[in-house]
């Protein structure tokens, strides 16, 4: 008579080469251990933005950022070194957040004045939605942008988005819609100082003017006003008649 396999005691574990044999337990740590890590650094740098964009670089405290965390002190002086390095930190994400928002866009794909238009209205919206990223520049210009200067990683983000308005502009001038002597740089401060301005001073603007300038209706006419001062400065000049 044949002999057969003894059956595995309940509990025991496979041997090897089973098809029952899982990833041991060790082997899954460091997996775990890295994705805590992260969480608990993405923890720390939203309640940073948080903590910088409401009272700025000198009011914020770490002990609030590593309470609202659910962190201590030396983990967020392990992973950013200090307290300089965490605002730098909250800068860079901030901005990133900017730019691959735009990204997203997928400007490419719309005619190049449908590409303007969306991008300007996006910008103003964004302002909208979020007030936090004009609290953080506010308190950096006050600063003279000396911790963004530190990063190499905010200033290069930027050339892919003059890049991006750079390829709208030639498009558009190629076919005639846009006229062809628009400076990128110059054209994206404009864009943003309409919106930038409306919302870092919306308080004071809305008592000087008596209107309520957050409301619906108003800053439905203001993103509109601004979509129509910039789309206007680019259309091409006229031709003379002859």
């Amino acid at each position: 008579m044949p002999a057969t396999k003894a059956a595995a005691a309940p509990g025991s574990a496979p041997g090897p080469g089973s098809a029952d044999a899982t990833v041991a337990p060790d082997a899954a740590r460091p997996v775990r251990h890295r994705r805590s890590a992260e969480a608990t650094r993405a923890r720390i740098l939203e309640a940073a933005h948080r903590e910088f964009a409401a009272k700025g670089f000198e009011g914020a405290r770490i002990d609030v950022i590593a309470d609202t965390a659910e962190a201590n002190k030396r983990m967020i002086y392990q992973y950013f070194g200090d307290k300089e390095g965490l605002y730098v930190a909250v800068l860079e994400m901030a901005y990133d957040r900017a730019r691959s928002a735009e990204r997203r866009l997928d400007l490419k794909r719309l005619k190049p004045d449908a590409a303007m238009r969306r991008l300007v209205a996006f910008t103003f919206d964004s302002f909208v939605e979020d007030r936090s990223f004009i609290q953080l520049l506010n308190t950096e210009n006050m600063m003279g942008a000396r911790y963004l200067a530190r990063s190499g990683a905010v200033q290069a983000m930027h050339s892919p988005l003059f890049g991006m308005i750079a390829d709208i502009l030639e498009r558009g001038a190629t076919e005639g819609s846009i006229r062809a002597d628009v400076d990128p740089a110059q054209l994206w401060i404009s864009i943003v100082g309409l919106s930038y301005f409306y919302f870092s001073n919306i308080h004071t603007l809305s008592l000087v003017t008596g209107q309520a300038l957050e409301s619906p209706d108003a800053l439905a006419a203001r993103r509109d006003h601004v979509v129509g001062l910039i789309m206007d400065y680019l259309q091409p000049a006229a031709r003379p008649s002859r």
